[in-house]
């Protein structure tokens, strides 16, 4: 794949495309390093561990109906369906959708300064596996 311009990434929230709104994201993935040196070992040897990931999100805010704050602040302390893709274009092999479960653990209803505009930043951890798709 090429490199590309990240200008139009998708982002859906419990069913709710909110990618209008959306200024940056970053879909993480990661797993743990195990230790499983034992005696007679040269050298620290390493497995495998849980996986875990970490959704995060800057928006533009908005209070209407159906955009961000209406859409996120009712989901605050459960879990809900995150799509993320690198372009809102179809789902294909060279843009890959990222379906997830996430932890809704924060929403920062109201956030800035004097002068700014108002935004929300998240940052959400996920709960169980990141599926990928590609078509």
């Amino acid at each position: 794949m090429a490199e590309f311009l990240l200008n139009n990434a998708s982002v859906t929230i419990n069913s709710v495309d909110l990618s209008s709104y959306v200024t940056s994201v970053t879909l993480s993935q990661s797993a743990d390093n195990i230790e499983d040196t034992s005696m007679g070992d040269d050298a620290r040897t390493y497995i495998p561990g849980l996986k875990s990931g970490t959704v995060d999100i800057d928006f533009n805010a908005d209070f209407a109906s159906a955009k961000t704050e209406a859409t996120v602040y009712p989901l605050i302390g459960t879990t809900t369906t995150v799509v993320v893709k690198a372009d809102a274009g179809a789902t294909s092999a060279t843009n890959p959708s990222f379906t997830f479960s996430a932890v809704v653990t924060e929403w920062p209803s109201v956030s800035g300064s004097v002068g700014d505009l108002a935004t929300h930043s998240i940052s959400w951890p996920i709960s169980g596996t990141v599926t990928k798709a590609t078509s």
